[in-house]
């Protein structure tokens, strides 16, 4: 559990100190855990980057970052305190100096704070800088102590299977996995990890959290975004790497969970690994009739005229990369054989969402006439994540009349009607999860590896054999026509969120 209990003093370092992640999510995230009392007392952020800063400079650059992109909004009167832990130091990867000069930082400030200071380092860089800075730790002695240091790891965690295991390789023999934190900022979403709450705190649920009960599970996250000025980067990953390989199967492990018997780390991720590890692999037939891929064409959206995927910056004209990638996955253990789960996730859909959806069976038997259940609907149960925060049960009751009439009503929990207090931004959940030395949300070196595994024969085939319909479906649309048919064959539709809320 998080409190404001006294923290162990903390060196934060960020390698990309001056990049994007940086500017939008980790320094905003560490000032607004400074204004709301989570910090420890005492703490320094060292910054690095290939740009010459000043120490005043870097201040002022992160602070015009926080007041842009805090949650918060403008900084405050607290800004100047925490704008006194900012440190810059440039750095060059090729250059022995760089982290000789890195190395005496530290030490001046593990001094300062005395024993027991803790170090953290974040890798806020491109994946091919996760070996070099890893290296140099280890050859200038900066993580010996393994209690007292830790290193942060973005995604995308490997290309593949293969360089998942190579990094894996290479990280244990430098550090402990206790020491490793491989971040997906989908765990750190106040609604995602509401789930275990909501599952294991809650008697009513459980009992019905199986085969006898459920129906089918979609989780489908959609963005009405495009690539804008990534299309170098995603050209290299795609929609199945980009967002299934990681978050939307993060999400399924949380479905698909076991009850843990504790809320301790290591517990929670044996449970996660155990669903990867039942899920059943894809045969060339399951890819052929399971998965599907897409690319979207120019279109509409919101009035403005929008490029295809083909046509954005640093993209190839004749492009195989997919933007859309839907597939139906099966678990198959005791709770849940023969419940399909759907996953979805593409760009330049019709709105941005991320949905659980629970179907329930229908009732066994029907007692009600055919004019009363016009409006029939099973049971669902919605998590959404975004934009709004809710769950919501929909279920079926009288309209109120004389006659028995039933419609569709929701019972909803939503964060901003309930709750006075902004909900931290994910990163903040994690940062302060690392500082504390709680990998709960972090995934395991074993666990990356089990979800890799799982999509490499869905990459390989789709990487093998050019798709001759690219583009297959139009910006502001729901996808291409075959991913409604791959979960309309099973008798089913995608759910998506309500015109009427969209935002």
């Amino acid at each position: 559990m998080k409190t404001k209990a006294k923290l162990n003093p903390t060196i934060f370092v960020i390698f990309g100190g001056t990049g994007d992640l940086n500017k939008r999510k980790l320094a905003p995230a560490l000032y607004n855990l400074f204004i709301e009392g989570y910090m420890p007392d005492q703490f320094a952020i060292i910054g690095t980057g290939r740009t010459e800063y000043t120490d005043q400079g870097y201040k002022d650059a992160l602070e015009d970052a926080v007041c842009a992109f805090s949650r918060t909004g403008k900084v405050k009167e607290k800004w100047d305190r925490f704008g006194n832990t900012l440190h810059y130091c440039a750095t060059d990867f090729d250059q022995p100096q760089t982290f000789e000069n890195l190395k005496s930082c530290i030490e001046k400030y593990q001094k300062e704070y005395g024993e027991g200071t803790q170090v953290i380092f974040y890798l806020a860089v491109a994946p091919s800088f996760f070996p070099v800075i890893a290296e140099s730790l280890k050859k200038y002695k900066l993580t010996e102590n393994e209690d007292n240091s830790r290193i942060i790891i973005e995604k995308p965690f490997g290309y593949d299977l293969e360089t998942a295991k190579d990094l894996n390789s290479l990280l244990s023999t430098i550090f402990t996995e206790k020491q490793i934190y491989r971040i997906d900022h989908y765990l750190g979403k106040e609604t995602v990890q509401n789930m275990m709450a909501f599952r294991f705190a809650n008697a009513m649920f459980e009992p019905l959290w199986n085969r006898q009960y459920i129906d089918h599970i979609q989780i489908s996250v959609t963005e009405q975004l495009g690539v804008q000025d990534r299309g170098g980067y995603y050209e290299g990953a795609g929609a199945l790497r980009d967002m299934i390989q990681n978050h939307l199967l993060q999400l399924l492990c949380l479905v698909g969970m076991e009850a843990p018997i504790s809320f301790d780390a290591t517990e929670i991720r044996n449970r996660k690994v155990e669903v990867l590890k039942a899920v059943r692999p894809f045969s060339q037939e399951d890819i052929r009739f399971n998965t599907v891929r897409g690319q979207y064409s120019k279109g509409w959206v919101e009035g403005q005229e929008v490029l295809g995927y083909r046509q954005e910056k640093n993209v190839d004209p004749e492009s195989n990369t997919e933007t859309f990638a839907a597939a139906k996955f099966h678990i198959d253990n005791w709770r849940w054989q023969g419940v399909p789960f759907y996953l979805r996730t593409g760009k330049r859909l019709n709105q941005t969402s991320s949905l659980i959806t629970i179907q329930f069976k229908d009732v066994p038997h029907q007692i009600f006439s055919g004019s009363a259940t016009e409006n029939w609907q099973q049971n669902r149960l919605i998590i959404s994540i975004q934009p709004e925060m809710s769950i919501r049960m929909q279920v079926l009751a009288k309209r109120p009349g004389l006659n028995m009439v039933l419609n569709p009503v929701d019972m909803i929990f939503d964060y901003k009607g309930t709750y006075k207090n902004d909900s931290p931004e994910a990163y903040e959940t994690l940062l302060l999860d690392a500082i504390m030395g709680d990998q709960t949300l972090f995934m395991r070196g074993d666990q990356v590896e089990a979800a890799w595994e799982l999509v490499m024969p869905i990459l390989n085939s789709w990487e093998s054999k050019k798709s001759i319909n690219f583009p297959n479906y139009h910006a502001d649309s729901w996808g291409p026509e075959k991913a409604e048919a791959l979960i309309a064959r099973d008798g089913f539709h995608w759910f998506n969120l309500p015109l009427k809320e969209k935002e």
